[in-house]
């Protein structure tokens, strides 16, 4: 799959995308952390993990489709349409007269939230060259992560000053000045690639035949499905089974994600310099394993264990996750829509199997059981990661 040509009078544009997107991740970070409890308040749990499912089916449905729109209207425009849903998607949460007002809001958030993210993938694989692909990718996913760390502590800042609502109202108006900006930018944000135009349906078979991408795409999907546990099970677990409370989990939250910070960037640098990947992932999935035993066995509110454990579990997801981009936009081209799109469907396609599995599991087991199961499922990525062939 032949990169694109760059035009070498526009790569300054990637600090501008990198400010962007930890715009972005702060906007759809203050509503991450809490959204499983505040559907909390108003159905159980097992509906929770159905709602999520189920938002998250409709999400790959959208993202299946997204490719025909990008194509006919441009990666611009699309990025223009998306980002408008995003924001009334945000300042609908903030309405709670209804509740399916706010059903219906966090549906659309699930769907654009990821979407958004596909465009900005396109954007800055546009302005990117393979053989620092690493560094690039790295680079942008922490600026995203950036965005992150402190959202959980601001989010638990807020729910105090003014519940939940306070939090998606700030996170709806971050999106104005990502919005300005796109529209002041749009001679260098404009699509400079022709993209590649086929139907989904060979798009995914070609992708199930070749074994690196496939091997890639459930490595992405194991990745989801681990943060489909941690991100909407762990902090019930920690505040509505121990009683752990807001104030403590939100410095907590922040900690645990500086591993996204401090490791992904070294990594991207080694897999383009030094070692392949395959080996970068197995020590990821293999923290991740032992992370989520750890989550299951330990019983009691010790925070500063908490902390740690939760700490050691991003280590490993930040390294899978730096290894799952710079591989994947190694070999592949800002003109293989379709291949980005399939790849980004492994997020919500993670939360629909996450999620599905969390009901069944359910309804035999306590919440922490969860955690154990999550482990033995992710010793399959062993597996995917023997399939794959490095890139060096």
């Amino acid at each position: 799959m032949p990169r694109a040509p760059k035009n070498n009078k526009l790569r300054w544009q990637l600090p501008l995308l990198y400010f962007l997107a930890i715009l972005l991740a702060v906007s759809s970070a203050l509503p991450a952390y809490i959204q499983s409890n505040f559907l909390g308040q108003i159905m159980s749990l097992t509906m929770v993990s159905w709602f999520f499912a189920g938002a998250n089916l409709l999400t790959i449905l959208a993202i299946i489709f997204f490719p025909v729109f990008i194509e006919k209207f441009s990666n611009y425009f699309s990025t223009k349409i998306v980002l408008a849903i995003y924001g009334a998607s945000l300042l609908g949460l903030t309405l709670t007269a209804h509740p399916l007002t706010g059903l219906l809001s966090i549906i659309l958030f699930t769907i654009t939230s990821n979407l958004i993210l596909i465009n900005m993938d396109i954007l800055v694989e546009a302005f990117s060259e393979n053989a620092t692909m690493g560094r690039t990718r790295t680079i942008y996913y922490t600026f995203i992560n950036l965005g992150w760390i402190g959202a959980p502590l601001l989010s638990s800042y807020l729910i105090k000053v003014g519940e939940y609502q306070l939090v998606f109202l700030i996170a709806a108006f971050l999106v104005a000045p990502i919005f300005l900006i796109v529209l002041s930018q749009r001679k260098r944000l404009d699509d400079k690639v022709k993209y590649v135009q086929e139907k989904i349906s060979l798009t995914i078979k070609k992708t199930w035949r070749n074994k690196n991408l496939r091997g890639i795409f459930f490595i992405a999907l194991l990745l989801s499905t681990f943060f489909s546990a941690v991100v909407l099970y762990v902090p019930i677990y920690l505040h509505g089974v121990l009683g752990i409370s807001w104030s403590v989990l939100g410095p907590i939250f922040s900690l645990m994600l500086l591993p996204f910070i401090l490791i992904e960037i070294p990594a991207g640098i080694i897999a383009d310099k030094y070692w392949g990947e395959k080996e970068m992932l197995m020590i990821g999935f293999a923290i991740m394993v032992i992370s989520l035993f750890l989550f299951f066995y330990i019983k009691t509110p010790i925070i500063w264990l908490w902390a740690l454990i939760l700490f050691f579990s991003r280590c490993g997801a930040a390294l899978v996750e730096a290894m799952r981009e710079t591989y994947f936009f190694k070999i592949i081209d800002a003109r293989d829509v379709g291949y980005i799109n399939i790849f980004r469907a492994a997020i919500p396609f993670g939360y629909v199997v996450g999620t599905s599995l969390a009901v069944l599991i359910l309804s035999f087991f306590p919440l922490n059981y969860i955690f154990l199961f999550f482990g033995v499922l992710m010793l399959s990525g062993f597996g995917f990661a023997a399939s794959i062939k490095d890139t060096k």
